[in-house]
């Protein structure tokens, strides 16, 4: 799976369920919660939507805002599998 792939399929889901907000132009290094579009709280529904999505495992301590905050972050720890 390629990069491009998983942002894309990250930011679907995160504007579409998380945002509410499915056309909403979210770019790569934007922050997500630093910048107040969702909470930390929201990290466990994108850690759920990963492993289904992707059959990727993230555990709980990957799943905070220092090492997920934007879409670019995301990408990155689904590639490192």
């Amino acid at each position: 799976m390629d990069a491009a792939t998983v942002s894309r399929k990250l930011k679907e889901y995160i504007c579409r369920e998380l945002i509410c907000k499915a056309d909403y132009p979210l770019q790569e290094d934007e922050p997500l919660i630093t910048g107040g579009f969702i909470d930390s709280f929201s990290l466990a529904q994108i850690g759920v939507f990963i492993e289904t999505e992707f059959g990727v495992y993230i555990p709980d301590v990957d799943l905070t805002v220092q090492k997920m905050d934007t879409l670019r972050q995301m990408t990155a720890r689904v590639l490192e599998g």
